[in-house]
């Protein structure tokens, strides 16, 4: 008998872990300002559809990631569900693939323009997992995987969206490739460079030469200065621990560009809405594990 038949099917809390759901309300807030910043009609149902193939996109590309990674984390992280015996490889890779296919099948019911977004963001998921541990363009292949959702959150509300999309995306994609270039460094401790992080300044240099004077935007850029400040502060203590809570701090950090970007929009109902998303993502690493 192999010795995977003897692994249990997959339960619902090794899904959680697998597919690494507390970071869920980021992908949420992401779609929710790529919808506004494309300027169509932004609506419930085209939301909803966009939060649930952008969520199926994340949740496949996160279980391929612990398939493609599965001999590396026997080693460096043996707690991991696949090499604890918590679920087989094969298995994972039923469930990865399947749920970007659900993901790419739900944008194209919502729009087919959305549809394509999506077809080109799973290119870059299965990019960024089968190659992340070799390439050193793996954080820029990251940063283009959440330029998708927010261009999948986009193009589901109009087929021909407003050059604030890419501007947003492209501040996102920054950010993002700063925190995927600090969470390479999670298990050694100790970054190799610091100039990487100047992505984490891109939101606020594109809000301070586009002040809006919207109302709570000066709460908002303040609160996003600190929390990113605090995450730097534990990346230079140089020990791993410290480096995994920074990560973790700035992936639920990501809500908190969205809500810059849609208070400066002068969406400020929306941008309390992404505040509560980073809230509900960081309550949710408490139990599942975000990185």
């Amino acid at each position: 008998m192999d010795r995977e038949d003897l692994v249990p099917l997959m339960n619902v809390h090794t899904a959680l872990k697998l597919g690494r759901t507390s970071n869920l309300p980021t992908v949420w807030s992401n779609v929710v300002a790529g919808a506004v910043l494309a300027g169509g009609h932004v609506s419930v149902a085209p939301l909803v559809l966009a939060s649930l193939a952008a969520s199926a996109l994340y949740v496949g590309g996160m279980f391929l990631n612990d398939a493609f990674d599965a001999e590396i984390d026997a080693e460096e992280r043996p707690e991991r569900p696949i090499p604890a015996g918590e679920v087989s490889r094969a298995e994972v890779w039923r469930w990865g693939y399947g749920l970007l296919a659900l993901g790419v099948a739900v944008a194209f019911f919502a729009r087919s323009s959305a549809g394509l977004a999506a077809l080109a963001t799973t290119a870059a998921i299965l990019l960024y997992d089968a190659r992340h541990k070799t390439s050193s363009l793996s954080p820029l292949v990251m940063g283009a995987c959440r330029f998708g959702v927010y261009v999948i959150g986009g193009f589901t509300v109009t087929a021909s969206p407003h050059p604030m999309l890419w501007l947003g995306a492209t501040l996102l994609m920054g950010y993002v490739l700063a925190l995927t270039y600090v969470a390479r460094f999670e298990s050694s401790g100790g970054l190799a460079r610091w100039g990487p992080l100047a992505g984490l300044a891109a939101p606020v240099v594109a809000i301070l030469f586009t002040w809006s004077g919207a109302p709570l935007l000066r709460s908002f850029l303040g609160g996003y200065l600190l929390w990113v400040q605090r995450a730097i502060s534990l990346v230079r203590s140089g020990k791993p621990h410290s480096i995994q809570a920074a990560v973790g701090g700035l992936i639920a950090g990501i809500s908190l560009v969205d809500a810059l970007i849609l208070a400066n929009s002068g969406e400020t109902s929306l941008a309390m809405g992404c505040l509560g998303a980073f809230g509900v993502c960081l309550a949710a690493q408490s139990r599942i594990a975000g990185t």
